[in-house]
């Protein structure tokens, strides 16, 4: 049983309202799959945020015929979670890669990114939209519910069992841009509760009501109007700011071996592989030839050497052709335990004497990748077995995994201007810079993100990720240094703006990538940015206003 549905409103935008609504069945599940995986295309590299506007549009008017329906709560739950994995199937795709690097192996276990992932994350949107039809109306009250459930689902699905912040719709904007800096005022939550709002705020030009109250109808739209436009004036003021530089410089080093090419077989121990030699040879060559000065600071990307950098045959020669410059480098690490061993994903900074003495400064990676470095046996049933068969990205340290670490901090080092480090995963999320600066009671000077992004593929993938990336400044108003293995490496003012990145060397072995930038580092924003100041309350607050606003909207 269902309701004839008859749109009034906006005449040019009834035959869309009602084309959408009268939708049934599978058709539905279809055209709402069709509408996450369109929503894809407003994202890095593209950026194409009008894109939000007719896909959000779209599911609103599709939850509008889903409250017509007999059973209206599962019809709005299977919309919302068909939208969802569209989106998620398209902007997670690459999740797929590690299962392709041995295809002979893993492939059969390609369901596992392509059903199961953007399966479970979509539950999250189906869920939100089950209780925001509950709220449901025909007035415009129906877009602040949806923006108010959108936005919570998007907090969600950053923070529940450690959350996988993917692709917000607060990063749609080109980083850089002058919509980009709303950023620094409430965070990327708060962006994105708002782009949600006005990006479905048209569907309020439409509904089923027979009153002739377009003014009403319009009110959103309006509202979501001036909204950017407000915005988007604070951002260009912003922007007028130039670069500035201070006296000391970066060398952001990548080698760039496929994913593919970084491990070998161990020549004495046949079965067993070792990291690639020619890997940290090509390393040291770089360190001895790249002309700078005594105070540069060269950064390595997450992993880079393939093994454990503080414990291997590898320190002393490193130490030895940093001479006075300094070294931060991603490596494995072990320590050793009353259990045993520990094994952590760490960022160390080394120098001349660390030979000697070891790391400078040291962080250990806390935000772990749930199956990729958590130990598989202690997130799933049989992880044990399940982790002899998965990938290696999958499964690093064997069943082992990695252990998390302390938390976000602010790093030392002698000679080293204080920073906020990164390793991959963890500059998805805004509350690392931030924390880490709460806990030390001062600021610091500069980010550093360190990542392997040879396992995201050739595609949308890495541009992705160093868009989400390039956030962390904009919401702390500090420069970045960011070096990703295949991926971009670049220099990032306190605006979020590219300032340069780095450039393909000319000898590269085949299929090879490597990239090399020596850049001066930007001066962090003069003052911390209000978002810095002030914490998250913006996002609370704002919820509270699209629950008042709904009310009032409903009355009408």
């Amino acid at each position: 049983m269902s309701v004839t549905t008859v749109s009034h409103g906006v005449t040019a935008l009834g035959p869309m309202h009602e084309a959408l609504a009268r939708l049934r069945g599978w058709r539905a599940l279809g055209i709402s799959a069709l509408l996450g995986a369109f929503s894809a295309l407003a994202f890095a590299p593209f950026h194409i945020t009008a894109v939000l506007v007719v896909s959000l549009t779209g599911l609103v008017w599709m939850m509008d015929g889903a409250r017509g329906i007999k059973r209206w709560g599962r019809a709005v739950f299977a919309r919302g979670w068909a939208f969802g994995y569209g989106f998620f199937l398209v902007s997670l795709h690459w999740t797929a890669s590690p299962f392709l690097v041995e295809p002979e192996k893993h492939a059969v276990f390609l369901w596992m990114p392509l059903i199961l992932l953007p399966g479970g994350m979509a539950l999250i949107w189906g869920v939100a939209m089950a209780m925001a039809a509950s709220f449901w109306s025909s007035s415009p009250s129906r877009v602040f519910i949806f923006a108010l459930f959108f936005g919570l689902a998007e907090w969600v699905r950053g923070s529940l069992f450690g959350g996988f912040p993917w692709n917000l719709a607060g990063t749609t904007y080109l980083p850089g841009g002058a919509l980009s800096q709303a950023a620094s005022l409430g965070g990327v939550y708060w962006l994105s509760a708002i782009t949600i709002f006005a990006s479905a705020s048209p569907a309020a030009l439409v509904d089923t009501r027979e009153t002739r109250g377009l003014p009403g109808r319009a009110l959103p739209a309006v509202a979501s109007v001036i909204a950017m436009a407000l915005l988007w004036v604070y951002g260009a003021q912003k922007l007028q700011t130039q670069v500035q530089f201070t006296e000391q410089h970066v060398v952001l080093m990548d080698v760039g071996v496929p994913q593919d090419k970084k491990y070998v077989p161990h020549p004495q121990f046949p079965g067993f592989i070792q990291a690639n030699p020619e890997v940290f040879r090509r390393y040291l060559q770089w360190l001895n030839e790249m002309p700078g000065d005594a105070s540069d600071i060269v950064i390595w990307p997450e992993g880079a050497t393939g093994s454990n950098l503080l414990e291997s045959r590898q320190l002393e020669p490193t130490a030895a052709f940093l001479g006075d410059r300094r070294l931060i480098a991603g490596t494995t690490r072990r320590s050793i335990t009353e259990d045993g061993e520990a094994w952590y994903n760490s960022l160390a900074i080394l120098s001349e004497e660390s030979a000697l003495t070891g790391a400078a400064g040291l962080y250990n990676k806390h935000r772990l990748v749930p199956v990729g470095e958590l130990p598989v046996s202690k997130i799933i049933p049989f992880g044990e077995a399940l982790s002899g068969i998965l990938p290696g990205a999958l499964q690093q340290m064997a069943t082992s995994g990695f252990e998390p670490g302390v938390g976000p901090t602010i790093v030392y080092g002698d000679g080293v201007p204080p920073f906020v480090g990164m390793i991959c995963y963890e500059a998805l999320y805004s509350n690392v810079a931030f924390d880490a600066q709460q806990s030390a009671g001062h600021r610091a000077d500069w980010l550093v993100v360190i990542s392997n992004d040879a396992w995201f593929g050739a595609l949308i993938g890495p541009a992705q990720h160093y868009a989400q990336n390039r956030y962390r400044s904009i919401e702390t108003g500090l420069p970045m240094a960011r070096v990703a293995a295949r991926g971009a490496s670049a220099i990032i003012d306190g605006y979020g703006r590219e300032v340069q990145r780095s450039i393909s060397v000319q000898d590269n072995p085949e299929g090879w990538n490597g990239q090399l930038l020596r850049s001066p580092l930007p001066t962090p924003q003069s003052n911390p940015v209000f978002q810095t100041r002030v914490g998250q309350m913006f996002l609370p607050l704002t919820f509270v206003l699209f629950a008042v606003l709904a009310f009032f909207a409903w009355r009408r």
